[in-house]
């Protein structure tokens, strides 16, 4: 992938992540935005919320990364657009250090009571360093591995709080 002079280079990646609900019902619950979001994917953050319109927000991140003496906050603003009738949002990131890049989510029916939400991602870094094909390849696996952790996090999430999940369905069912 081509890098330019000032040695920023972006970096793709996707990953699938199975629902138990409806589409339309994983798309709700994935686009009603929490303070909390950062703990439910297992990190720990905040998230302001503030709403523009119907179809826009701002996500304002402050997220610790690293480890031991090299932990610090990181904050990043997002730009939030929510395309209801595709059951599909988009996340650009307006500060922090990965500036600009873009993030793609689409819930997809499979079923009557299951989905999945397909996630691509377009990250820029500005490391200035310069990468082989393999690197970038090597940091896009980690990226998918944790982004797709995090959403695995989240389906189980989605588990608990939906009041009525499959398992509660069918128990229902076979209890009449």
């Amino acid at each position: 992938m081509p890098q330019t002079s000032n040695g920023s280079y972006s970096i793709r990646y996707r990953f699938s992540q199975p629902f138990n609900f409806p589409a339309e019902t994983a798309y709700q619950w994935c686009t009603d935005f929490a303070p909390d979001d950062w703990g439910r994917m297992g990190k720990e953050g905040t998230r302001k919320i503030k709403r523009i319109n119907e179809d826009t927000l701002i996500l304002t991140d402050t997220v610790i990364t690293g480890e031991g003496k090299g932990r610090r906050p990181v904050t990043k603003q997002r730009l939030v657009r929510l395309n209801s009738d595709r059951m599909a949002w988009t996340n650009t990131h307006l500060t922090g250090p990965n500036k600009h890049s873009q993030f793609w989510y689409h819930i997809v029916e499979e079923a009557e009571d299951r989905s999945r939400l397909d996630f691509t991602g377009l990250q820029i870094n500005y490391d200035g360093k310069r990468r082989s094909p393999k690197g970038i390849e090597e940091m896009a696996a980690e990226l998918r591995a944790d982004d797709s952790r995090g959403w695995k996090l989240l389906a189980k999430e989605m588990q608990r709080d939906l009041p009525l999940s499959k398992q509660r369905r069918r128990n229902q069912t076979d209890s009449t």
